[in-house]
């Protein structure tokens, strides 16, 4: 296990110990979670403010000062299970859901050892295993959903070491200024976003799935650029000859409801999670709430550059909601019914690309729109990279062998075999060990991966906080879908009204046929008007009064 370079790179951030190759919690934390582990007629935490305390004496048993968290911390655990929640759900968390998640952190170690055992056979050749995905280093990591269970049970507790995090640009995994936040400055929306975390605790400690998530950090390759640069030029788009792909407006509904099995896109920021686990309550934050293994990515995946973007297949949702920012609240159970491919992850791809920040009349310029098209086209290629599955055979236990086929709907490799529903927190251990060598094992042949089926379901990325204009990025993002070779684009306008004529103009300009680099040339032209003055006109609105009077009036030059 030392000499693992997987385990040694992601160990540092890690509050566990290694010694003759076995990982492992020091006593006192032991004796801490087992003592949690049989309720609070044991532990005594049976109060917030108790469990913070319980919190700290830990982190003093890992040599972690509790000084480097919020200093709000403790005052938000208190609020909140001291005062937010009382009665039975109050003697449920601490009777129950505590000790769950104290037993699940006592076998950190051992899921972990188990990872690290099993990361090699995951795909022949491919290294999955947990480690820091550092900026320019494509690579993948597979996570089953118990460890991502506890890990963020490890999050809860705050015992991940804080003050060597930034040095990596890593962003805060601890659940210290999320419930600092609930002190600080309460408010029904933030409430809701811890009530989406407790309810996955509820769920997993209940019933813990027995799925898989991969984590991927993807990098623009080299054949779409020069060995001068890191992402596509100018020229390149100009000379584009490929067709737009398909265009949906959808003026309701969300991109976690689309059922086109479409990947769907994180608004994201170049910090992975933005402000979940702070006072975020926008697109990103809300989906990490309702998806929380999203939130595992934030433990090892550093900032995203220009040309990065970060795609998550199989997170699990477990709650639904209403309102967005301010009005969001957590309204009850979603039980997510996606099947699974033969990694055993559920058909939900979700990628992460952050915009530019308040461009204003940046947006105009020649940098800026390229900037954005390529971030877009990273996060949209479809994956051919070496760990992509070709024909498997899947060990299913009981010597039985089956060969993963091809989804034609979704895109993904399947087997009817697979779980869409976990086991009980206390029988997952006794089952662990005979399905730990049963994962998959490559085999020759075709490629059985159809992604090309796969759109990209999507909507006003960077137009909110981030000051994008609408018009340009529904451009930009159709643009990359087709440069890349997806089959459509579900765009969802979320009501706005500047992207009323979207349908409009998106039907006009495929009923001529124009290719990619023909829009990305009229932009350019109209974006140059932009930044020059000689119009104040939307995009829209200077494609729409020529066409009004002739549909030759603007075409492609």
């Amino acid at each position: 296990m030392e000499n693992r370079e997987d385990l040694n790179s992601i160990l540092p951030y890690l509050p566990l110990l290694i010694r003759s190759s076995s990982l492992y919690w020091p006593p006192r934390v032991v004796e801490a979670l087992k003592a949690m582990s049989e309720g609070p007629s044991h532990s005594r935490v049976d109060s917030g403010e108790v469990l913070w305390q319980a919190i700290s004496d830990m982190r003093r048993s890992l040599s972690l000062s509790a000084r480097l968290l919020s200093p709000s911390a403790p005052q938000g655990y208190a609020l909140l299970f001291d005062e937010l929640i009382r009665g039975e759900e109050s003697k449920r968390w601490f009777g129950e859901i505590i000790p769950a998640l104290a037993r699940l952190l006592l076998q950190l170690p051992n899921l972990l050892e188990m990872h690290f055992q099993n990361a090699d056979g995951v795909v022949g050749g491919v290294e999955t295993g947990l480690r820091l995905l550092e900026p320019q280093q494509a690579g993948i990591v597979f996570l089953s959903q118990e460890l991502i269970g506890a890990l963020l049970a490890c999050a809860f507790f705050c015992l991940f070491p804080v003050s060597n995090r930034g040095a990596k640009d890593l962003p805060v995994i601890n659940f210290d200024h999320l419930f600092a936040s609930l002190y600080e400055s309460y408010s029904e929306s933030h409430e809701s976003k811890i009530r989406c975390i407790m309810h996955y605790f509820e769920r997993v400690c209940s019933c813990m799935p027995t799925g898989t998530v991969s984590f991927e950090r993807k990098i623009l390759p080299p054949e779409y650029y020069s060995s001068s640069t890191t992402a596509p030029d100018a020229a390149f788009w100009s000379k584009s000859d490929i067709s737009l792909c398909a265009f949906k407006v959808h003026s309701s509904g969300l991109i976690e409801d689309q059922s086109d099995n479409a990947l769907e896109v994180d608004f994201a920021n170049k910090y992975l999670g933005g402000g979940s686990l702070n006072k975020g309550c926008v697109q990103e934050e809300i989906r990490f709430m309702i998806n929380p293994e999203l939130i595992a990515g934030m433990l090892f995946l550093p900032r995203m550059d220009d040309n990065e973007a970060i795609e998550i297949v199989g997170a699990e949702r477990f709650s639904c909601y209403t309102g967005y920012a301010s009005s969001f609240r957590f309204t009850g159970d979603y039980v997510d019914k996606k099947t699974m491919d033969a990694f055993k992850r559920r058909r939900t791809r979700i990628v992460a690309i952050d915009a530019l920040c308040a461009p204003k009349m940046r947006h105009f310029k020649d940098v800026c729109l390229l900037r954005e098209i390529n971030k877009a086209l990273c996060g949209f290629l479809i994956p051919r990279k070496s760990w992509e599955p070709q024909n498997m055979l899947i060990d299913k236990g009981d010597n039985e062998i089956q060969l993963a086929c091809n989804d034609k709907d979704s895109g993904l490799l399947h087997t009817e075999t697979t779980a869409s529903h976990g086991a009980p927190l206390e029988d997952v251990e006794t089952s662990r060990e005979k399905h730990a060598g049963n994962f998959f094992r490559d085999v020759q042949g075709s490629d059985c991966m159809d992604h090309e089926e796969v759109g990209v379901a999507t909507g006003n990325w960077g137009c909110g906080v981030f000051g994008g204009d609408p018009e340009l990025k529904a451009m930009i993002q159709w643009l990359a879908a087709s440069q890349a070779q997806r089959s459509f684009i579900s765009y969802y306008t979320f009501g706005a009204q500047v992207l009323e004529s979207l349908d409009q103009v998106t039907k006009w300009i495929i009923s001529h046929d124009w290719t990619v680099g023909d829009l990305w040339n009229m932009m350019l032209e109209y974006s140059a008007q932009r930044l020059f003055k000689q119009t104040h006109l939307g995009f829209f609105s200077w494609l729409l009064p020529s066409l009004s009077t002739t549909n030759e009036a603007i075409s492609p030059s």
